[in-house]
């Protein structure tokens, strides 16, 4: 094998955790998780949205605010010291608080060396009955201070990668933005799961949907997709609900929306697999997709409705 195939390698790993209202215990089995990732040779590590918590959003509540961390702070220093010391690019997340009042849902990469990479703050944000993120969450700036938009991959030694989170997944404009910027894999750290009183035909229909839509992005930007979820059932705090059923399947697909490793729902595990950086070239050169979009027709994208 030449260095220039081995380079182009990446040996990939998405992390599946339950989680617990004990932030140094959640970040522990993250931990204990990462280093098994990668005792089995992953060099880029990717963890779920807010994966140092419950998932909060449930109910509407002030006193969650103190839980929010600045940039950097004791999470962040956490994944940079273990990014730093297992030599590994690792994809984190972190309820990330950026001044009074304004707090972000935020995704951080750290380099091997454990440097900041780059971020990515959520930009699309739910408010549905269980996910009041709006509350929480201000969105992402659609542009950087420096001009850059906020749908920019973020360069590492393994590859640009194009972070997106949770939300943000089921909307094709993100995922086609960081296609176009040069991403070279498509992340979605995730927090999802069902109403458990919902019946198991639209739990089904509820899971085949998330999965569909982002192998769609793969196929449609030629890319791999890398999407980890959390399992386990969380209780709604106020009592109004039975909770959330976090659904697990968290996968990895590959540029034509091939599954190459899917979790359970309702296990911790790691899905591994070994990436070619090489392979979107040759598929985006029998399944010209960027070639042929009429960008000349497009313009109507930028209104709320066509009425």
């Amino acid at each position: 094998m030449s260095s220039e195939l081995r380079k182009s390698q990446i040996n990939v790993a998405a992390i599946q955790q339950a989680c617990s209202s004990d932030k140094a215990a959640s970040l522990a089995t993250t931990e204990k998780l990462v280093r098994e990732a990668v005792a089995s040779g992953a060099n880029l590590v990717i963890l779920q949205e807010l994966h140092a918590t419950l998932y909060f959003c449930q109910t509407e509540e002030t006193s969650v605010f103190e839980l929010a961390e600045p940039i950097p702070g004791p999470t962040s220093k956490r994944l940079s010291d273990l990014a730093r010391e297992l030599g590994i690019v690792l994809v984190g997340s972190i309820f990330e608080r950026r001044m009074n009042g304004v707090y972000h849902n935020t995704a951080v990469v750290f380099e091997k060396d454990g440097s900041l990479a780059g971020l990515y703050r959520k930009m699309h944000i739910p408010d549905d009955p269980g996910f009041y993120e709006k509350f929480y969450f201000t969105p992402g700036d659609a542009q950087f201070n420096d001009g850059r938009s906020g749908f920019t991959p973020i360069d590492t030694s393994v590859g640009r990668l194009g972070v997106l989170v949770c939300w943000d997944q089921w909307y094709p404009e993100a995922a086609r933005l960081m296609a176009l910027a040069g991403a070279e894999i498509l992340i979605y750290p995730t927090a999802i799961g069902w109403d458990v009183t919902d019946d198991p035909y639209e739990q089904a229909r509820q899971l085949d949907a998330w999965v569909t839509v982002q192998r769609g992005h793969a196929v449609a930007n030629n890319l791999p997709v890398v999407a980890p979820n959390r399992v386990g059932t969380e209780p709604d705090p106020s009592g109004h609900s039975d909770g959330i059923r976090f659904w697990g399947n968290s996968f990895i697909c590959g540029p034509q929306g091939e599954l190459l490793a899917r979790g359970d729902d309702s296990s911790e595990c790691i899905l591994a697999v070994t990436l070619d950086r090489n392979r979107s070239e040759s598929v985006r050169r029998i399944w010209p997709y960027l070639r042929d979009r009429r960008i000349d027709a497009y313009g109507d994208i930028l209104k709320r409705v066509r009425d």
